[in-house]
């Protein structure tokens, strides 16, 4: 009972944060990272720790598996370079970086325990990053190259990290497992594919809310732990999963499982990424607990080196890469691809700050072996661990909370409108709905297609309104709804309908609420 209260008493702070968060318009993951840190370090405070395997599985797998299905996949691939630039060089060389300032400040620390540590701070994480960006309103083109990178570089960052960590364990013999990496790379990508046509043929058999949402769960935490059965990449497998999903389930999922599934997705996100964070802060109590006094101020100054090296790295590569794709214009001209443009310096800037780590950077840090069942303690762990959450909680903090004034005193412009696509999409699925009645010459057709074109109309402003005759319209509509829903009520109360009446019908009018708000956007 005692670990339920805490949970609950946990969730009520995390949703009181969150709401703190809202109202002084900062990213929550902070807030919520800082306050976890607050209350592991009251004298009664729990102690409650992450075991690495299933934090990755609970908030990993179905926060990337909610992002990675609604990714661009279009945009994505406008963006490939810039993307790819993030996943594969700005990784790499803070990897390197980390590793060279580790062994400079800790001489006898081995090559491949310090690369270790440079793999696991190095990927800017997908629940961090999902969390914060969507509370910034940032420019279309630059929001989709920061999430296609989250959603990747852990994949990159984590080859890495099982390569350092077969070759620190092996003393050096990783040849074995660089061997395997090409495997792990195919094999990922393959089963991800391969178990959404499963998937998605055996979740469309399901009518049910309540079965259809459980099994797209199932989905995700499956795909997951197969993937880690296997020895294949639990990102890439999910991230695949999901886009393969993405593509078909609007076609074969029906609308009444669809949007109940977003409503309850969105909650289930909220709570995993709120429950993350809070947890990245409360284990800096078990962390401090296992290094001894002596030894807390130079550990400290060994942490805070990496976490100044991690911004550093990112920053100088991303502004590397803008001066130079600056140099590749210049010289090669208007013959550059699209996707090889020079990026405002002002974007350049935001990309360069936004690299907050999370949940899997200290997961990671808590899978290395800690001399546990009889295999020898990984070389370093402690440090390691305590550097990982030091570099969580700081780019969380100082990145974080400092994102939203940067993107404001930049005043970036948006380069795509988005708003311009949606109506081109309007317009077309009406037309073809009006089309699909060509060739009814009923009553019921004649007034559907009265219907049709009057929102077509609406939507190309043809349908003459002036604002006042808008707002007016607006308010008629607001009020018959209410009165719909007050009469409603009394033949409740009256007993005129029943409790199962009373709720099909109201069930009903939040329909008709709902098909108002979406046309109040046209």
């Amino acid at each position: 009972m005692i670990t339920l209260e805490w949970v609950l008493a946990l969730l009520l702070g995390a949703v009181l944060l969150a709401s703190l968060a809202r109202r002084l318009a900062i990213p929550s993951p902070a807030l919520l990272a800082l306050g976890g840190m607050v209350l592991a370090l009251l004298p009664n405070g729990p102690r409650l720790t992450l075991d690495p395997d299933l934090a990755l599985a609970l908030f990993v797998a179905p926060v990337l598996l909610d992002a990675a299905f609604d990714s661009p996949i279009r945009d994505l691939r406008k963006n490939w370079f810039p993307v790819v630039s993030l996943i594969l060089v700005a990784v790499s060389l803070t990897t390197g970086a980390v590793a060279f300032v580790a062994r400079w400040i800790e001489p006898a620390m081995p090559w491949p325990v310090a690369v270790t540590l440079g793999a696991l701070v190095a990927p800017p994480d997908a629940a961090a990053a999902t969390a914060i960006l969507k509370e910034v309103k940032l420019p279309h083109r630059l929001l989709v190259i920061l999430e296609g990178e989250s959603l990747l570089n852990d994949a990159s960052a984590l080859m890495i990290y099982r390569l350092a960590v077969g070759a620190a364990v092996a003393h050096g013999a990783a040849i074995g497992v660089a061997s395997t990496l090409a495997v792990v790379l195919g094999g990922s990508i393959a089963a991800g594919i391969a178990l959404a046509f499963v998937f998605g043929d055996i979740v469309s058999r399901f009518s049910d809310v309540p079965s259809s949402i459980i099994m797209q769960f199932i989905g995700a935490f499956g795909a997951w732990i197969l993937a880690e059965r296997l020895d294949l990449s639990g990102v890439l497998v999910v991230v695949t999963f999901a886009v393969t999903l993405s593509y078909f389930s609007p076609v074969t999922m029906p609308a009444a499982i669809r949007v109940p599934s977003y409503a309850v997705w969105d909650t289930a996100v909220f709570l995993l990424n709120a429950l993350a964070f809070v947890m990245v802060g409360l284990q800096i109590g078990p962390i401090l607990s296992r290094i001894g006094p002596g030894q807390r101020d130079q550990s400290l100054i060994f942490a805070v080196a990496v976490l100044v090296t991690v911004i550093l790295a990112r920053a100088g590569w991303v502004m590397t890469y803008n001066r130079s794709l600056w140099l590749i214009n210049m010289v090669v001209g208007s013959h550059t691809p699209r996707s090889m443009a020079a990026p405002p310096f002002k974007r350049s800037a935001v990309v360069a700050w936004s690299g907050m780590r999370g949940i899997v950077t200290l997961a990671a840090a808590l899978a290395l072996p800690d001399g546990s069942g009889g295999t020898p303690a990984f070389p370093y762990r402690d440090l390691i661990v305590l550097t990982a959450f030091t570099v969580v909680l700081g780019t969380l903090v100082i990145q974080g909370l400092t994102l939203r004034p940067l993107v404001q005193a930049l005043g970036l412009d948006d380069d795509e409108n988005i708003e311009d696509e949606m109506a081109i999409g309007r317009k077309e699925i009406f037309k073809a709905a009006i089309e699909s009645l060509a060739d009814r010459d009923t009553e019921v057709a004649s007034q559907l297609r009265s219907e049709y074109l009057g929102l077509l109309r609406l939507i190309d402003g043809t349908r003459e309104l002036s604002p006042e005759a808008r707002q007016a319209e607006d308010e008629l509509r607001a009020n018959a709804r209410a009165a719909a829903r007050e009469r409603l009520s009394q033949l409740r109360i009256t007993g005129a309908i029943g409790d199962s009446t009373f709720h099909r019908l109201e069930a009903e009018l939040d329909m008709m609420d709902l098909e108002t708000e979406v046309r109040s956007r046209w």
